[in-house]
């Protein structure tokens, strides 16, 4: 009999203490990938981080210079690998496999490289002949290293484009047609049961001004003295996870400013949360931006946004929420973690193939 193959997945992933929106997806599957318990597959996370000299050279660099040069974004002589690195519990739960090297053997080791590196490639894994994967959460920010000889290299050379989105996967098959065959969507997932949504909202509106801080800046003073005194406003800076929902669940009306997204999850997690959504696609958001829940203000028209905020604030039932459930029923079985664990799984089996 053959004895089966071994695999390791290694996904790499910046070392982020307050993990953002696509570590947490690329933690979620490695997780999901260990949980399965497949014989001989197995999953870790390779933390990389920035060597000191290289955080020096580059803040001169953006001093020195008042346009992007070739020489920013992430080289990977300038990285290194962040041994003791360990994401912080309140920003994620999720139960991952550390890798502490950059040492790889070719005949079992696949490599799952995030966007912002995919030039990498180039640099440690092609020559090695290390079979690699390029993950696209971000398609706004594949380019972080100005070089697109070296980086439709890395695309040519790769095995799989993964994403997570609609919107990335049309924007991939344009920019590589050549490729298209390659790219496998993978979809995200939310845990609804963690939206413990109250009989009665507060009458609050909530925003991430993250991004576009200035257009809500803007947006307030459209709305001074037109918002009516029971109703109040709060920024969800910063936030655990377990705090994030809370006030998602407690707020009517979520606030989009979302800008060149892949996809774009607060908009959907307030979605599910309960909320009318009012705001900007971001791009990405386009694939879950439907109506009565989500209303759609092309970025930075703030008249027309101030207006539709008004209008909810006036005519908005305070059962809306309950009345949108099956609308919402329907956001939370596309984004399941059933339908999420079915294409991990075909993932999987397109990477043993390869062996």
């Amino acid at each position: 009999m053959k004895k089966k193959k071994k695999i390791n997945i290694i996904y790499i992933a910046p070392a982020h203490k307050n993990a953002s929106g696509g570590s947490k997806v690329i933690y979620q599957h490695s997780e999901l990938i260990n949980k399965f318990k497949i014989d001989n597959v197995s999953s870790r996370i390779l933390h990389l981080k920035k060597t000191k000299i290289s955080k020096i050279l580059l803040s001169l660099k953006k001093r020195m210079f008042s346009k992007p040069s070739k020489k920013y974004g992430w080289r990977s002589n300038e990285m290194k690998t962040a041994k003791s690195f360990v994401p912080s519990a309140s920003w994620t739960k999720h139960k991952i496999q550390i890798k502490n090297d950059m040492n790889f053997n070719a005949k079992t080791d696949f490599v799952i490289l995030p966007e912002i590196w995919a030039h990498f490639a180039n640099n440690f894994l092609i020559k090695n002949k290390i079979k690699y994967s390029i993950f696209v959460q971000g398609f706004y920010h594949m380019n972080s290293f100005y070089d697109h000889k070296k980086l439709f290299e890395s695309y040519k050379r790769s095995e799989f484009i993964i994403t997570t989105s609609e919107e990335t996967r049309k924007c991939l098959k344009f920019i590589f047609p050549n490729q298209k065959n390659k790219i496998l969507k993978v979809n995200l997932s939310f845990d609804h049961k963690k939206f413990k949504i109250p009989n009665k909202k507060d009458n609050l509106i909530t925003f991430m001004p993250r991004k576009l801080g200035d257009h809500f800046h803007i947006l307030s003073l459209f709305l001074f003295n037109k918002l009516p005194k029971k109703w109040r406003m709060e920024s969800l800076s910063n936030l655990y996870e377990k705090k994030l929902f809370a006030k998602l669940c407690k707020s009517k009306i979520f606030l989009s400013f979302s800008y060149t997204e892949g996809f774009g999850m607060p908009p959907l997690e307030a979605a599910i949360a309960g909320n009318k959504v009012i705001g900007y696609t971001g791009g990405g958001g386009k694939e879950y931006w439907r109506k009565p829940i989500f209303e759609e203000i092309q970025s930075g028209d703030i008249k027309y946004f101030s207006e539709k905020i008004l209008d909810s604030v006036n005519n908005l039932p305070a059962t809306w929420h309950k009345k949108t459930l099956a609308h919402r029923k329907k956001l939370i079985n596309k984004y399941s973690l059933v339908n999420e664990k079915k294409l991990v799984k075909k993932l999987i089996n397109k990477i043993y193939s390869l062996y």
